[in-house]
């Protein structure tokens, strides 16, 4: 005989108090020690502590939770005095009197919510278990400079980027102030997530990686990102030219997602010359990473953020749009390619997607919106090239901005080479 409807969830919040207790505390047990001296919660207090919590959600009185949360907190204090001032342990940490507190709330949670309250527990465990390696990641793997960038990146996240205007201003050329902050905050995470590359797997590897990757978000931010690193670390120079040139790759691999999806029969007649491109930007990515072989420094006291190069990369394609705004002001829309062209100077996928929508409604001949698609990339080349030359320096510039024109030409060739052969 089955539980009727009213007692399953009681039945189900119990059985996830029961395991969260069980498993936080067998974690717990197995680090109390043996004799006179070992901790005093276990895998039965742990257990006991949450099915405490579950039992007095169930009763539906606030006052029996309140009052069952206090005198856990009394249990743990007592336990933390005992261990700390008569048996004068040398461990002043409080770990497991906190955890015992927790493991409480774990259980009244798992009455209201039960997937919630064993997902909680599950992560309280691992963290109890990881000690040793939180412990040495932040004594010894993690640097100063490293905790001081991660701690302005959650700040900007988390403080200053939901205080910022999410409404178009005129002396932005339109822009919100809320998508220039969210620029800069993606150029600061890619540069972070280039350090971290950096430091699994070496230069070589791990700029080459994380310059691919990132180029799927922006190639422009991940442009920036590698020049800002190349100014600050010289040593590095080739591998971040590999992973900017490897960025450049993602943006026809992109682009062509980004038309299957809109316009199928666009995206057969643009896939030869997007194939050319991700094959000579890849080619001259991998090349470059080919030669950073040992052109990693051995440390670093560098933190992996760059927060003035971030924001000169924001107020440049500000100001690009301040200057398309005011060609628009003054000579108007040349048609839907030119209002592509002009889009693409910020965002080349987001033309891509205007053109891929429009040719696969009918409102825009294939030919025509093939002819905006490379047009619109070649412009964003331009805005890519710049911000190289801007970010990275004259070298770093003159590097990408090569790569670019190689295969973005390329793929013009392959354009006219097929459109030839279907004329014939």
């Amino acid at each position: 005989m089955g539980l009727d409807t009213a007692s399953a969830p009681l039945a189900l919040g119990l059985l996830s108090a029961l395991g969260g207790g069980l498993l936080i505390g067998l974690e717990r047990e197995r680090r109390k020690g043996s004799g006179p001296d070992r901790e005093p919660a276990g895998i039965r207090s742990f257990t006991l502590a949450a099915l405490a919590g579950a039992i007095a959600q169930a009763l539906d009185e606030p006052l029996l939770v309140a009052c069952g949360g206090l005198a856990v907190l009394a249990l743990a204090a007592v336990a933390y005095w005992r261990s700390q001032i008569v048996q004068r342990s040398p461990d002043p940490g409080m770990t497991t009197e906190l955890a015992l507190f927790v493991t409480y709330l774990v259980g009244v949670l798992s009455m209201q919510q039960p997937p919630v309250g064993g997902g909680a527990a599950v992560v309280i465990a691992v963290l109890l278990a990881a000690q040793a390696r939180l412990h040495r990641f932040a004594t010894r793997a993690l640097s100063e400079a490293e905790l001081h960038d991660a701690l302005l990146l959650a700040a900007l996240v988390l403080v200053v980027l939901p205080l910022l205007p999410a409404t178009p201003v005129a002396w932005l050329g339109g822009l919100q102030p809320r998508t220039l902050g969210l620029l800069a905050t993606l150029i600061l995470v890619l540069q972070a997530g280039g350090h971290v590359a950096l430091r699994l797997f070496g230069a070589t590897a791990g700029m080459a990686l994380s310059g691919l990757l990132s180029g799927f978000v922006s190639s422009t931010a991940t442009i920036a990102s590698m020049g800002t690193r190349v100014r600050a670390e010289p040593a590095l120079a080739r591998a971040c030219e590999a992973g900017a040139v490897l960025s450049t790759a993602a943006t026809w691999v992109l682009g062509l997602v980004i038309l299957t999806a809109t316009s199928p029969p666009l995206a057969a007649m643009l896939v030869v010359p997007a194939v050319v491109g991700i094959a000579v930007a890849g080619a001259g990515g991998l090349w470059r990473a080919r030669g950073a072989r040992g052109t990693a420094p051995e440390s670093s006291k560098a933190g992996p953020l760059r927060p003035r190069e971030a924001l000169l990369v924001a107020v440049l394609l500000a100001g690009a749009s301040l200057g398309v705004g005011w060609a628009q002001r003054h000579f108007g829309d040349a048609g839907v390619l030119a209002g592509a062209a002009l889009t693409a100077v910020a965002d080349a996928h987001a033309a891509c997607a205007a053109l891929g929508a429009l040719a696969g409604e009918g409102r825009l001949e294939l030919q025509a919106a093939a002819y905006g698609v490379l047009v619109a990339i070649t412009t964003n080349s331009v805005t890519r090239s710049i911000t190289a030359f801007v970010a990275g320096g004259p070298k770093f510039g003159v590097t990408i901005a090569g790569s670019l024109a190689a295969s973005t030409g390329a793929a013009w060739a392959a354009w006219w080479g097929v459109s030839r052969l279907a004329g014939a």
